[in-house]
């Protein structure tokens, strides 16, 4: 799994517990073997791309609001790819 990939797993997984989009988004992370980012965004539905398209914007303002330009910058390439 790549470093975004990565990065992606680690937020969603503060998601499984209240949303059931967020659990569904994280098992298929972790159940699928994607070699990239985009790999992973191709299978995604359209309901869980939404769900994606709602929370990375707030947990990309606050990887930049700790400072961590790195995890910033990882999560705004799936988000990018969403659009």
């Amino acid at each position: 799994m790549d470093k975004t990939l990565g990065y992606l797993r680690e937020i969603l997984s503060n998601y499984t517990d209240n949303h059931t989009d967020g659990k569904q988004v994280y098992q298929k992370l972790v159940k699928g073997h994607y070699h990239s980012e985009g790999d992973f965004v191709r299978d995604l539905s359209s309901k869980e791309m939404d769900f994606l398209n709602k929370i990375l914007p707030d947990e990309i303002k606050y990887a930049r609001e700790e400072q961590d330009e790195k995890r910033a910058y990882q999560l705004n390439e799936v988000y990018e790819l969403l659009l």
